[in-house]
């Protein structure tokens, strides 16, 4: 399960990391620091997406 959820991870991680960084933008904050957060955010927050996402296809 640990190579499908890291391959997830790619796909997963790239989406959110993308949503994160156009709501930044939307916002009105366009600073470097505010969208390499926010990418770093939804890099962070794929960890535990991707795990549950394999866990369900396993299950399935």
């Amino acid at each position: 399960m640990l190579r499908l959820a890291s391959m997830l991870y790619s796909l997963i991680s790239t989406s959110l990391a993308g949503v994160g960084i156009i709501a930044v933008l939307v916002a009105g904050f366009g600073s470097v620091p505010a969208i390499l957060t926010a990418a770093v955010v939804g890099a962070v927050a794929a960890v535990p997406v991707s795990w549950l996402v394999a866990r369900q296809i396993v299950q399935n």
